[in-house]
């Protein structure tokens, strides 16, 4: 009986990662798109503004990652830890790279770099979901 309502809690819980897991990219992608209209008024051009901002973005997505959507999935302290942590910072510059090509061929073929940038969020956001679910905090 024990057993079957640890199991029924576990499967509940997985059930709702992935709407955290949104809520989470949401709290991230604005820091990141924040600061990348920040840098561009800057005067910065739109791939390096759009790679710094995604760095600002990956900081936080992590601390929101970690306590509030995998939380079943987090390694304790020690060396798992930190392969985690590797595997996470992997899987955001998989999303990185393709965040500042999408926006720098976007902005060289002439398009808008903020419609540019938005076309980078979608894929950029499946490709670390797969990635971070999959592997970085595989259960």
């Amino acid at each position: 009986m024990i057993h079957d309502l640890r199991r029924f809690l576990r499967h509940a819980a997985e059930r709702l990662v992935p709407g955290r897991y949104l809520a989470a990219s949401v709290v991230a992608l604005a820091f990141d798109m924040g600061s990348f209209l920040v840098l561009l008024a800057a005067g910065l051009p739109p791939a390096p503004a759009s790679a710094l901002s995604y760095s600002l973005g990956i900081v936080v997505h992590w601390f929101i990652s970690s306590r509030a959507v995998f939380v079943a999935g987090v390694a304790e302290r020690g060396p798992e830890r930190t392969r985690q942590k590797a595997l996470f910072v992997a899987s955001a510059l998989v999303g990185l790279a393709l965040t500042a090509a999408v926006v720098g061929i976007g902005s060289a073929l002439g398009l808008d770099p903020r419609l540019a940038k938005l076309a980078a969020v979608g894929i950029s956001f499946a490709a670390t979901w797969l990635l971070r679910a999959r592997v970085v905090f595989a259960m």
